[in-house]
């Protein structure tokens, strides 16, 4: 077995500023995110016939501000709501305190939804094709984030068999046994794999909402996989038949990419038969 490295939380210290490694794989996301959608600006239908870009790239620039906004407020009022309702309803000024950590993925995606929603309507853009373009360029993002978890040695995994090559053990969760690294694990499902999937699906035409509804279904589904190795928040442990909020929480999601993905094909081949 491994034993994790301990690795100082804190990349830079400059005087009394402190800047995390944490905070540094945010903004390498949101760099990721940048580039990759430059690269989206050259799929379809993100140009026109004659291969100018139909988008702009301060148009993505605009995308990330409300992109960045969602996330933030999102991840913060989802966790609150989501996994800690009475104690934020208790001490609501607490809300506010976001260095004392706490974020969700769902409540984030949530958040990114509404922002997105209203940078479409305000920009005359149909909301699904915008959700389509940002799709693939997320999962990389998502990826770094998960290195950020295993840098600060949290969201640890459950316990795993004593002869696993990498099992690892991680002294903050107060047992010296080994466990599943399941940090690493979502960076490589969530992450990596997902991206490469996300990403050749979306490089063909597609129906509008057809990439949006697979990204909620894969990421639904890689999400629901990992968090079977990952340990469920002590304050939460495990709920109905088993399974942990976060799998609860991609139950919707999953539901409605089916939902989307269908609704899309059945609505562009039904525009396809009335045309003339």
């Amino acid at each position: 077995m491994l034993m994790y490295p301990q690795i100082d939380p804190v990349a830079i210290q400059l005087g009394p500023v402190a800047i995390h490694w944490y905070g540094l794989t945010y903004l390498v996301a949101f760099g990721l995110f940048y580039f990759l959608a430059t690269r989206r600006l050259r799929h379809h239908p993100f140009v026109d016939q004659q291969g100018s870009q139909a988008w702009s790239r301060q148009m993505i620039e605009d995308i990330l501000f409300y992109g960045v906004l969602g996330v933030i407020v999102g991840g913060r009022l989802g966790y609150c709501l989501f996994y800690k309702p009475g104690y934020y309803l208790a001490h609501p000024l607490e809300v506010f305190a976001v260095w004392q950590g706490g974020m969700s993925f769902h409540g984030g995606m949530l958040g990114v939804f509404v922002a997105l929603l209203w940078f479409a309507r305000s920009r005359q853009r149909p909301w699904l094709q915008l959700m389509d373009f940002i799709a693939p360029c997320v999962p990389l993002g998502l990826a770094s984030g998960r290195v950020g978890n295993f840098i600060n040695g949290e969201l640890w995994g459950r316990f795993a068999p004593l002869d696993l090559p990498w099992g690892m053990v991680f002294p903050a969760s107060g047992s010296m046994l080994p466990r599943h690294p399941s940090q690493v694990y979502q960076f490589l499902l969530e992450g990596l794999l997902f991206f490469v999937l996300l990403w050749l699906y979306a490089r063909k035409p597609r129906l509008q909402g057809q990439v949006s509804g697979a990204f909620l279904v894969g990421y639904g589904c890689f999400r629901f996989i990992a968090e079977y190795f990952r340990e469920p928040d002590a304050f939460l442990g495990l709920l109905a038949l088993g399974l942990s909020m976060g799998q609860w929480l991609c139950v919707p999601m999953v539901v409605a990419g089916v939902w989307l993905w269908r609704w899309s094909t059945v609505r562009g081949r039904s525009a396809a038969l009335k045309a003339p």
